[in-house]
């Protein structure tokens, strides 16, 4: 049994994969393709990734990467929680520049599907934080972009400020929505 939910943005949903609880813990089957499939998520993933940041307040992101390596992502929590974003980058889309946020934990098991088009990124609210995602391309540092986080245009309610966030070198100069090159029509 797989719930999926859209958000305020259609194309990206909330996939909610049934939990069987009892006295030894948990259950649950996070990926199934036929279950995708019947849910109208027709997409084949081809890598796993894992991060793990260790601070309270790590930002990774704004990322995404643009074609013939475009990916889309399932994005799962295994330990603490985060605050998920992703920002429509398709320029023709009535969405475009808006973003979603939704919390995501280990606690919940709830997913974020995220598709081709959208540039994707999150902030730890606990520390020792794991992420793992799946994506539908393979990682090629030549289409690899990003978006600035703190772009103040898109408004997002991060619950950290840009003094006190802990970023990475790259993630620091990714450029703002309006400077960004229309790489999703």
């Amino acid at each position: 049994m797989l719930d999926v939910r859209p958000t305020d943005i259609p194309d990206v949903r909330i996939v909610t994969p049934r939990r069987f609880v009892d006295h030894r813990g948990s259950f649950s089957e996070t990926y199934n393709r036929q279950r995708f499939l019947d849910a109208g998520i027709d997409v084949e993933f081809v890598q796993d990734n894992h991060s793990l940041s260790r601070e309270v307040g790590t930002v990774r992101g704004l990322h995404f990467q643009i074609g013939p390596f475009a990916q889309a992502k399932l994005v799962s929590v295994l330990r603490g929680r985060i605050l998920d974003i992703v920002v429509d980058l398709r320029k023709s889309s009535p969405t475009y520049g808006r973003h979603v946020p939704l919390e995501l934990a280990a606690e919940t098991g709830q997913q974020l599907f995220v598709p081709v088009g959208f540039a994707h990124g999150f902030c730890t609210l606990e520390p020792d934080t794991e992420v793992a995602y799946k994506v539908s391309a393979y990682y090629s540092p030549e289409h690899d972009r990003g978006l600035a986080w703190d772009d103040p245009d898109l408004g997002i309610p991060w619950p950290v400020r840009p003094e006190s966030a802990i970023l990475s070198d790259k993630d620091r100069t990714h450029p703002r929505l309006a400077d960004l090159t229309a790489y999703f029509p």
